[in-house]
């Protein structure tokens, strides 16, 4: 059932695009460590870069597992599953960076991303994915579910920020600048954003 592809591209490509909603996940490399799966979604906030890379946008949130995770080890799994149409699971295996907001490569990075506003939800990172393994599977058990939208409450709650307010925000977290098993998260204070 599971097919192996060399590339991103065609009818893959189109099928990734058309997800709203992606999982990644990461661990340390301690075997004790905490593994982290996270839920990303926001339109636009997700590209396809090349036939073999991929990036999405890095925002505010509690923790910052994922970040601290690639820092480490640059281990990744990202994930698409059809809750709509024909079954399909999608994986791409891979190598994965924070691209931080005081990279030279940051603002190109951005300029990838046209359909989003993304200060409005207190960028942090551009994580960029170089695919290793790229496959599929049935996805015969995943339910049908419908896709309403995205909820507009994360860009209400950060669109408020600007740079200083939003380095404080994360300086108060526990979980921003050290992952939850003492790993080096987020670079605090936050550079300023060249956005």
């Amino acid at each position: 059932m599971g097919k192996t592809y060399e590339r991103i591209d065609g009818r893959l490509r189109t099928f990734i695009e058309a997800q709203p909603l992606f999982f990644t996940a990461t661990a340390p490399l301690s075997g004790d460590g905490t593994v982290n799966l996270s839920p990303k979604g926001l339109k636009g906030s997700f590209v396809i870069l090349d036939e073999l890379t991929v990036a999405y946008l890095d925002f505010a949130g509690s923790t910052a597992e994922t970040v601290a995770h690639l820092r480490e080890n640059g281990r990744i799994t990202l994930m698409w599953c059809a809750f709509e149409g024909p079954p399909n699971i999608v994986r791409v295996h891979g190598r994965g960076e924070p691209v931080f907001r005081d990279d030279p490569r940051f603002p190109e990075l951005l300029t990838r991303f046209p359909d989003i506003d993304a200060t409005d939800h207190g960028l942090r990172a551009v994580i960029v994915v170089r695919a290793e393994l790229v496959r599929d599977s049935c996805g015969y058990s995943v339910p049908f579910m419908s896709y309403d939208g995205d909820r507009d409450l994360h860009g209400k709650r950060f669109a408020r920020e600007d740079d200083a307010s939003l380095s404080a925000y994360f300086e108060k977290k526990d979980h921003i600048a050290t992952s939850l098993d003492g790993l080096p998260g987020l670079p605090l204070p936050l550079p300023p954003s060249t956005v």
